[in-house]
């Protein structure tokens, strides 16, 4: 019954290019962001690491 009240919406083309590209620089991000805490957390915890050998 639920069902029969959704509405859905038609995107034109360039709604379409806009979300991708959104979507795109969304995973960028995402990934930089990753980088960037994958790095600190090796500086951070590699002078521990040398210190102990």
């Amino acid at each position: 019954m639920a069902e029969d009240k959704l509405e859905t919406v038609t995107l034109t083309e360039r709604q379409k290019k806009a979300q991708r590209s959104r979507s795109i620089a969304i995973g960028v991000a995402l990934a930089v962001l990753v980088v960037i805490f994958y790095i600190a957390t090796i500086v951070k915890f590699g002078h521990n690491l040398s210190g102990r050998m």
